[in-house]
């Protein structure tokens, strides 16, 4: 069965010695989650998660970064798995139009800080649950994120991998449990999606419970069904139209996909980046100012207008997935960062009146594109006549145009310092490039 080929990588890689630019991947999406991580903490749901569960922190040894307490493993990767994807700052795997970071790390981190587990076997830990699920993941798409979110819903075999990793190194059955019964509370809906709700960073979080859960059920003999994937009213069936399962298991353990993973660039939702990006561009090269613009064109592929085709948005969680917002804002400030989505933002007449002058359409060769190429085109017609156009046909951080370390590093003191300050920014950086030589307690998470 399907499973049982996985959980034997599962276990293997679980133990093993793995190559140095492997573990070097590793750190990186660690260090990149944690970008993402900490400024969701201070904000919605991370902020109503934690009063939530009051009676439940203080308790356990899996630290709520930046908030001084700890939790049980389970809560801990609910709250923190929910946080992280709160901001729009986390990792993508493009073919399987998944969030694998915010699920798995959170999972990981929670059962290695209760085990006081060997930073390197953190690592080789989220490796696995990246390789598992982002295979898995590729495998039921594109038709899956018709009403899936995938986070939600292959988030929870990551998760589960990861776990299992941590809970019975090398044990393949415990790995197979752990990925069976994760498999069955797969759960998130697209239509989270489509409202100001808090929804979609709660499926990140339910993930990464999920995973904390199966995992250390499985290790105490909690059994899952083997064939929940490729059975007939299993995962595929039920959640796919047509899965091919042969990418579930195709390179597995010698090609990893984490090290082609997406880091964000930008503030929001991923489907706007290629234009956000060309945008950009055209602005730099040929000076644009937002009172130039007599009109904005943009084309993408069809999810990308389906999910963030919103021209009215007035909150931030709808201005995070809102292109034609993005890209005026882009276009009059230069950048969409954190402080792209405050109320004076949102309200900024000058932005809004070129979301006024923009178009957003579906093309349909960038549309038979998806998901392993997320692609824009953006021409802005000015004033005086010209017309001026680029097309993106990947973006800024995909593997084809990867954000160095350096970047990462930038990106990693810009959203953590605010939370943390900058000595113990510098101080928690330095430990996650060096997470191999150390004890996973021994992080300064603050």
């Amino acid at each position: 069965m399907l499973l049982e080929e996985i959980s034997r990588y599962g276990a293997r890689d679980a133990v093993r010695e793995l190559p140095d630019e492997v573990m070097h991947y590793a750190k990186r999406v660690v260090l990149d989650w944690f970008s993402a991580l900490y400024p969701g903490t201070q904000v919605a749901p991370g902020v109503q998660l934690r009063e939530a569960h009051r009676d439940e922190l203080g308790l356990g040894h899996s630290t709520l970064p930046g908030c001084g307490t700890t939790a049980f493993p389970a809560t801990a990767a609910w709250i923190n798995g929910s946080a992280s994807h709160a901001v729009e700052f986390d990792d993508i795997f493009r073919d399987a139009v998944y969030h694998p970071g915010c699920p798995t790390i959170a999972a990981a981190l929670a059962v290695a800080e209760h085990n006081a587990t060997s930073g390197s076997d953190f690592l080789k830990a989220v490796v696995v649950g990246y390789e598992i699920s982002t295979r898995i993941g590729a495998s039921v798409q594109p038709s899956h994120y018709r009403f899936f979110h995938t986070t939600g819903t292959v988030g929870c075999l990551g998760a589960a991998a990861s776990v299992a990793a941590l809970e019975a190194p090398g044990n393949e059955g415990v790995m197979l449990h752990a990925l069976a019964t994760a498999t069955t509370f797969a759960s998130g809906l697209q239509q989270a999606f489509r409202s100001d709700a808090m929804t979609k960073a709660l499926h990140a979080g339910h993930a990464a419970a999920v995973g904390v859960r199966a995992g250390q059920g499985a290790r105490h003999g909690i059994t899952g069904v083997a064939d929940i994937l490729e059975g007939e009213v299993g995962f595929g069936a039920a959640m796919s139209q047509g899965p091919d399962w042969a990418i579930a298991t195709r390179g597995l353990g010698e090609q990893y996909n984490i090290g082609v993973i997406t880091q964000k660039n930008h503030g929001c939702c991923g489907h706007t980046f290629a234009a956000i990006d060309a945008a950009l561009l055209l602005r730099e090269q040929n000076g644009i100012k937002p009172e130039d613009i007599e009109s904005i064109h943009i084309a993408s592929y069809k999810t990308a207008v389906d999910v963030t085709g919103n021209f009215d948005p007035k909150t931030a969680f709808e201005g995070k997935f809102s292109m034609p917002y993005v890209v005026a804002h882009a276009l009059t400030y230069g950048s969409v960062r954190l402080d792209a989505f405050g109320p004076d933002r949102l309200s900024d007449a000058g932005i809004r009146a070129l979301m006024a002058r923009t178009q957003f359409v579906a093309d349909p060769e960038l549309t038979a594109g998806f998901p392993r190429q997320r692609a824009a085109r953006v021409q802005i017609v000015l004033k005086d006549g010209r017309r001026l156009e680029h097309f993106s046909p990947y973006r800024k951080g995909d593997p084809e145009s990867p954000l160095s370390d350096d970047d990462l590093n930038a990106k990693f003191d810009e959203l953590v310092g605010p939370v943390l300050g900058v000595q113990q920014t510098a101080a928690l950086r330095e430990q996650l490039w060096n997470l191999d030589r150390i004890q996973i307690r021994d992080l300064k998470l603050g």
